[in-house]
């Protein structure tokens, strides 16, 4: 029997992987252009795009979209504090990491009508978060709140919102109960360009319904986190309580 043949791709992926994890490509460094690697490595841009999609999915390489292809510094991972959106106070208090914000006012569609046991179309606070360290994305939220229990003039100004978002936290009313669900899954296309990863890397998702004490949801939580760059930790529902009845 004849042995299958290995892609050129893959050899292209296999030599640039070898020159990045023996540090002669370092962290945070610019690859070639894309043309140039495909004249290097004399094959095609699609062939040189494949190789490095490979890498992408491997964590290693990250395409930032109108600079190049990177390599990805090594990062921490930041943990999750499940029911309260904490991104490990010692990790989220450092200058490193940020987050953006972009503020709307919304109208429910039907998902989110579910969500939110709103009527469709309703207006809604929505809240779109990056955490950012040293440039690179670690997370991303879309936290979505009733217009009338929105905090005051949060979504006029992006600042006033800012060190509550930090965290992913809560924004709306203090809850009185919190209920998240979590999975594996793959991202979307819109996640993997705002995280910078492959199409086949695993994102952890998590969403958050908050809900008051009467039942009403005061907000609805959509997170998305690469699998390699978080940690979370779910608390006993006792604790959570506790937590709460002393807020």
């Amino acid at each position: 029997m004849i042995g299958s043949v290995p892609s050129r791709h893959h050899d292209i992926a296999d030599d640039l992987r070898h020159q990045i994890t023996t540090g002669r490509i370092k962290p945070g460094e610019r690859l070639p252009s894309e043309v140039g690697l495909a004249a290097r490595y004399k094959v095609s841009t699609v062939t040189l795009r494949r190789a490095l999609a490979v890498l992408q999915g491997e964590g290693l390489v990250e395409k930032m979209h109108g600079k190049g292809n990177f390599v990805r510094r090594p990062r921490r991972k930041i943990m999750y504090v499940g029911g309260w959106g904490t991104l490990d106070p010692w990790t989220a208090a450092e200058p490193t990491l940020r987050v953006a914000v972009r503020s709307a006012t919304v109208p429910a569609s039907v998902y989110l009508t579910t969500l939110l046991n709103v009527p469709t179309g309703s207006p809604l606070a929505e809240y779109s978060c990056l955490s950012l360290e040293q440039g690179s994305p670690h997370g991303l939220a879309r936290i979505c709140i009733p217009r009338d229990l929105a905090p005051a003039g949060a979504l006029d100004d992006g600042a006033a919102c800012w060190e509550a978002v930090t965290r992913f936290a809560v924004l709306g009313p203090s809850p009185a109960t919190i209920r998240e669900t979590v999975c594996a899954r793959s991202p979307t296309p819109d996640e993997a360009s705002a995280l910078r990863i492959g199409n086949n890397m695993a994102v952890l998702a998590i969403t958050r319904i908050a809900t008051d004490a009467t039942g009403r949801v005061v907000e609805a939580a959509l997170l998305a986190f690469p699998g390699d760059r978080v940690d979370a930790v779910c608390p006993a529902h006792q604790g959570l309580n506790e937590r709460q009845t002393q807020g």
